[in-house]
């Protein structure tokens, strides 16, 4: 059985939203799913068990941590 999620995470604007999720996408092909709407990024991770989907989840939330920072850094 598949296991699923989806975060629905809100930035500040849609310039925000779309950078982060661009410089996310290499990393997340073949992993999560991403789309931009206005300054909402909804991203959805699948995967054929809760640890394995929990790990893929983990890693995204760290990588979304680091843009977040780099891009109040600039």
């Amino acid at each position: 059985m598949k296991s699923t999620c989806t975060l629905e995470i809100e930035l500040p604007d849609e310039a925000t939203a779309q950078n982060i999720a661009k410089s996310l996408e290499l990393d997340n092909a073949g992993y999560i799913e991403t789309r931009v709407e206005g300054n909402t990024i909804f991203a959805k991770a699948e995967a054929d068990d809760i640890m394995a989907l929990r790990n893929t989840i983990d890693d995204y939330l760290a990588c979304l941590t680091v843009a977040q920072k780099s891009v109040r850094e600039i």
